[in-house]
């Protein structure tokens, strides 16, 4: 590839992230398909942990719930973590929709009704 990924969205690493652990499968055009964690994720990216066999440029394509499938761009790799930045912006209601389906949260997620109190 060259030149790199010819992105319409510029870098911003500085949005807020939410963090996450996601599994997902990832197409990749060579490799076939790919595991990755998500370890954390905006509207705009996600980084993942453990290895990725990509390098700086390349592109994979992932499914998400409440988003669908979403191509993203390789744009930094360490030997133990990834930052993809997403082909476009995922709308607001989108991504709250996404992180309330995959953000585990102590009392339970928006919308889903706590267990009753124990009896005594």
């Amino acid at each position: 590839m060259v030149g790199g990924a010819q992105l319409s969205v510029t870098e911003l690493r500085r949005s807020a992230r939410h963090p996450v652990s996601h599994r997902v499968m990832g197409e990749h055009r060579s490799l076939g398909d790919l595991s990755l964690h998500i370890a954390n994720i905006s509207a705009h990216g996600f980084m993942a942990t453990g290895e990725v066999p990509l390098t700086r440029g390349e592109r994979v394509v992932i499914r998400l719930p409440k988003v669908g499938r979403i191509e993203a761009h390789l744009i930094w790799a360490t030997e133990d973590r990834a930052g993809f930045q997403f082909e476009r912006i995922i709308r607001l209601d989108d991504f709250t929709a996404l992180i309330d389906a995959i953000s585990p949260s102590p009392r339970g997620r928006r919308g889903t009704p706590l267990p009753p109190p124990p009896l005594r």
